[in-house]
């Protein structure tokens, strides 16, 4: 039996905070927090949910100043973010965890992973951010999307970033309109793209023990797969994904939980 919890929420330092919280209330299950993209929310998740949920228990937040958490007027910087987890973790006694992030989430979940070693048990990147310094076509066009959110910017930036076009649907194109129009949504966006500005390299802070896997897309226009081998962990393992861009976990579902669930069970 499955207990799903939707949209509930915690105030981490005085900022409430949305969150799902779904597991298996039958036994103790591993814990596996999942970590969206830039201009995401915890929604980006659902359609791995079912899958993962019959053996993990899955805490989804809408990281601070994105989907429908709170967006104070604060520098957002990577470190910022690494203290936000840490303490929306504490507060659901989570000490013990798995981190799967997608782009941006994918930054912070290495970042977090480095800072708390001792607290990660594995690592799922998808797509993730942190290597590349400079700003891809389809980037400009997310953040057109992101700073003047009409249907025909939107529709156009999530059509880049799929291997599908035609799979973007109009429910989705509309969320990201409504949630790009909330109060500071998009200042917490632009901060957040400025503090990669001051984000020290990588390369040199990447030597964790953790076991890894890095999951593309082959076709991903918005952080091409050629920076996958930059990212060299040593426990790690890269798995490129055939006629799928920037989101596995939203492109191609089966292959993606079969590659997740296999790295998992070892």
């Amino acid at each position: 039996m499955v207990n799903v919890h939707f949209s509930k929420y915690v105030e981490v330092d005085k900022y409430l905070i949305r969150y799902y919280d779904i597991f298996n209330c039958t036994s103790d299950r591993p814990t596996i927090l999942l970590l969206h993209g830039l201009g995401g929310s915890a929604d980006r998740w659902t359609k791995i949910i079912p899958s993962l949920s019959l053996k993990y228990r899955l805490i989804i937040p809408d990281i601070i100043g994105f989907g429908y958490s709170e967006k104070p007027h604060v520098e957002y910087t990577v470190d910022f973010f690494i203290d936000f987890i840490k303490k929306f973790l504490n507060i659901l006694n989570v000490s013990d965890v798995i981190i799967m992030g997608s782009s941006f989430g994918g930054l912070l979940a290495l970042e977090f992973a480095i800072k708390y070693n001792n607290m990660v048990k594995k690592l799922i990147l998808i797509s993730p951010a942190g290597m590349m310094r400079y700003v891809s076509a389809t980037l400009k066009h997310y953040i057109s999307a992101a700073l003047y959110p009409t249907y025909e910017n939107v529709l156009r930036a999530y059509k880049e970033m799929k291997y599908d076009s035609t799979s973007t649907t109009e429910e989705s194109i509309l969320d990201f309109i409504n949630r790009m129009n909330l109060q500071n949504s998009k200042y917490a966006f632009m901060s957040t793209l400025m503090g990669f500005n001051d984000h020290p390299n990588l390369k040199d802070r990447l030597k964790i023990e953790i076991p890894t896997l890095i999951i593309w897309g082959r076709y991903d226009k918005l952080i091409p797969v050629r920076y996958a081998k930059k990212f060299k962990i040593p426990n790690s393992k890269i798995v490129i994904l055939d006629q799928c861009g920037h989101y596995p976990h939203l492109e191609k579902i089966e292959v993606f939980t079969k590659t997740v669930m296999k790295f998992l069970d070892k």
